[in-house]
């Protein structure tokens, strides 16, 4: 640097007017710094990887740290033995339960003529900041994700038309261990955004404590610094994996700086690696980003002996939560009301759904998924059924009726060719050319429960024998059973003319002659 640095406001002026666009011609006449300095705290700002928002919120010690670097002076042999063991106690640090006291105190009992526990602090955030000027949050294992997508995109291109479109890059981040997750995916509704959280937490092998998004629609309705508003289904999401989801601030960047820095990283280390080469569909680019991911976490941490990767094996897989047996089915929601016959239509597929009778008249709310519908009250579940696509059909829990719709309900023709067959093959033999006749099947079921009722009123002996006579004028309904036990026609020992039943005479009447 110069020889004679200059103060940190005017740092702070040239970086801000670069990030605005200035020519290095122009901030250096506005500033009055010559312009090779210039050149180099641009220079110096570019190697950092940090934004302007970034670099504002650090301190003038911080920013003297960064860009104004005295000649280091040489460590003694005590003071390197320390630094050299920064590295594994940074990594100690990130386990639940350690503190820089239990570490000095191991640290002394290896050296018991080492620094005092003050001087151990001390040199500790010395390192700290040489290391990681910006994050000063300590990170636990197992404790966050952040996740965001990245301000760029990249494209696949339609190997037909040799149409270009642009998709968009979901990032995240373990605090901890830092590891990295990268994947393509066509937008940022809410669909593709849960659904790249979940792969995620896949790739990961378990599920932290808390998820930190940004204030993304897919995530967040309303962002509020107390208690933002969550998407509801985002919330159902985090519900399934047991984990908590803590939006960040708005206008807040050091809460979600550590998945910014992902980002500005992948795109040295990922994108240009990844733009080499046309891609034709999702899969295909997804396959090239693992790729290079891989090698990114492979990598080893600046100023650290240990990759990304390792930190995540040995500090922070084990302090994951376990993941659910199943996958998280993504839900809808609509709203319908319940009509008279206790069913709920879902628009969707046009299929119905019965409800308790009893809401009968009420608007309720669907959620449905890919093999489940759910009914919803007042925020109470009140049915649930395996979804099906059959339109204008009906899925009915019996118990869902009222007593009168159950019986209903279970009319069938078995159901009166069964009870039928209980009283006798004749009466059996009735009902099914009933059933025949009928052109509404629920017509034909009212015609067989009066029918069958006979047998309670009159008898079954009644009911067989007017059957039996029944078949023999070929008239096949209620009523002929009904007026031959009326007038008591049963009863006589064999059908003659004056028991037969007197049909009118019509010249429209043709017999049934005519159609043999």
């Amino acid at each position: 640097m110069a020889n004679t640095p200059i103060t940190m406001i005017k740092i702070r002026q040239i970086l801000r007017m670069h990030t605005q666009g200035y020519s290095k011609l122009k901030i250096a006449a506005q500033t009055g710094v010559a312009r090779n300095t210039l050149k180099k705290y641009i220079k110096s700002f570019s190697a950092s990887g940090l934004s302007f928002e970034e670099i504002s919120e650090l301190s003038d010690k911080d920013l003297e740290d960064l860009f104004v670097n005295p000649e280091p002076k040489p460590l003694d042999e005590k003071l390197q033995i320390l630094f050299e063991r920064f590295p594994s106690i940074d990594k100690e640090l990130k386990k639940k339960g350690v503190t820089r006291y239990l570490l000095w105190e191991q640290y002394r009992s290896e050296h018991p003529d080492g620094f005092g526990v003050s001087q151990f602090k001390h040199y500790y955030a010395q390192w700290k900041a040489q290391v990681n000027p910006v994050m000063r949050m300590e990170h636990k294992a197992g404790d966050k994700l952040y996740v965001d997508f990245a301000g760029d995109k990249l494209s696949i291109v339609d190997p037909q038309s040799g149409e270009v479109t642009a998709v968009e890059v979901f990032v995240c981040i373990l605090g901890a261990s830092q590891l990295t997750y990268v994947e393509a995916v066509m937008t940022q509704q809410k669909e593709d955004f849960i659904a790249a959280c979940e792969n995620a937490l896949h790739f990961y092998g378990g599920v932290p404590a808390a998820i930190v998004p940004d204030n993304l629609k897919s995530a967040v309705i309303r962002s509020n610094k107390f208690e933002p508003t969550l998407n509801e289904t985002f919330a159902d999401f985090a519900e399934h994996y047991s984990t908590s989801i803590l939006p960040a601030r708005a206008y807040r960047p050091r809460d979600k700086a550590l998945v910014e820095n992902a980002v500005r990283i992948i795109y040295s280390r990922i994108y240009v690696k990844v733009r080499r080469n046309p891609y034709h569909n999702l899969t295909d680019l997804n396959q090239a980003i693992r790729q290079a991911l891989q090698e990114h976490n492979a990598a080893m941490l600046r100023g650290r002996n240990y990759s990304r990767q390792q930190q995540f094996d040995e500090v922070e897989k084990a302090a994951l939560m376990p993941l659910p047996v199943l996958r998280y089915e993504l839900k809808k929601q609509c709203f319908a009301t319940v009509a008279k016959n206790g069913h709920v239509g879902l628009g969707a597929d046009k299929h119905y759904y019965s409800v308790p009778y009893r809401y009968i008249g009420k608007k309720v709310k669907l959620l449905y998924s890919r093999h489940t519908v759910e009914i919803y009250y007042n925020y109470e579940r009140i049915a649930v059924h395996r979804r099906l696509k059959s339109p204008y059909q009906y899925t009915t829990e019996k118990e869902h009726l009222a007593s009168t719709h159950r019986f209903v309900s279970e009319w069938t023709p078995e159901r009166f060719t069964s009870w039928a067959e209980s009283i006798h093959e004749d009466v059996k033999l009735y009902i099914l050319k009933v059933l025949d006749r009928k052109q509404h099947p629920e017509q034909a079921y009212k015609s067989c429960m009066g029918i069958l009722g006979f047998a309670k009123k009159a008898g079954t002996e009644r009911l067989i024998k007017a059957c039996q006579r029944a078949l023999g004028y070929g008239a096949y309904n209620y009523k002929t059973i009904q007026k031959i036990l009326e007038r008591e026609l049963d009863l006589g020992l064999t059908p003659d003319e004056t028991d037969q039943l007197k049909m009118p005479f019509h010249d429209n009447i043709r017999g049934e002659g005519y159609y043999q």
